[in-house]
């Protein structure tokens, strides 16, 4: 099926999520996961992207990111997927794809759900049990975000900034939010848009949305449409090819 094209509006943040092909590890030691850091915060800072959030995982990885440009998020994504597979298949003596076709974004609206989608990402080598505490995961932003140390790679949302006066304030009540967790339809709703690529955000949004997009913004109703309008529905580019399969 034909792929709907690549929707990244400027100046709006998106979550970001990127696997390994066939869910594959694309990580196998320390230096791969601080190489594909400095190879994002270089393809970032290229590009013209504010990375807010991440996390590295074993066979993928999730961004919260906002593009100043709109092919600025598919640039940046393209060249530390490039950059990266030259290192880890030299590193592990391989040849071939190491990512799972293109990379999965949904746009988002940043005062409802930047900081829930900035948790979700962060917290997801805790959810899957193999750490402990937040604090404990290395290969995520959240350490940055409670003050226990700096990462170059990340450029804080004024989201963020509005939790507080100060940098201790912020890092508290960023700490805070974490401690209380995302409830579950928060979770699921993260999850779905993750892979389904649809925007998230409340009606308003979404309008605003539609009224500057090339493509369309929601999936198309289920079942086979009505005869009068099945050609429309069926146009090249028109159809969407996500899953749903959870990470």
């Amino acid at each position: 099926m034909a792929r709907l094209p690549r929707f990244s509006p400027a100046g709006l943040p998106a979550l970001v999520l990127q696997r390994g092909n066939n869910r594959q590890p694309v990580f196998l030691g320390p230096d791969d996961y601080l190489h594909y850091l400095d190879c994002l915060r270089m393809a970032a800072r290229e590009h013209d992207v504010a990375v807010h959030a991440y996390v590295l995982r074993p066979n993928h990885i999730h961004l919260v990111a906002t593009p100043k440009g709109a092919d600025s998020l598919s640039l940046t994504m393209q060249a530390v997927g490039r950059r990266y597979a030259r290192h880890f298949n030299r590193a592990a003596s391989r040849t071939g794809t190491l990512w799972e076709g293109r990379f999965r974004s949904a746009v988002i609206e940043p005062g409802a759900w930047l900081l829930p989608a900035m948790l979700y990402v962060e917290s997801n080598a805790m959810r899957a049990g193999d750490t402990a505490t937040l604090e404990a995961d290395r290969w995520s932003s959240y350490r940055h975000h409670i003050g226990i140390e700096a990462s170059p790679l990340v450029s804080d949302h004024s989201i963020y900034w509005e939790l507080g006066n100060t940098p201790f304030e912020r890092q508290s009540n960023y700490r805070a939010l974490a401690l209380e967790g995302l409830s579950g339809k928060t979770l699921a709703t993260l999850q779905k848009h993750a892979h389904s690529g649809w925007p998230l955000g409340d009606d308003a949004f979404l309008a605003q949305l539609e009224r500057h997009a090339t493509r369309r913004i929601h999936p198309l109703p289920k079942g086979r449409p009505r005869k009068s309008t099945e050609s429309e529905s069926e146009r090249p580019g028109d159809t969407e090819d996500f899953d749903s399969a959870p990470t």
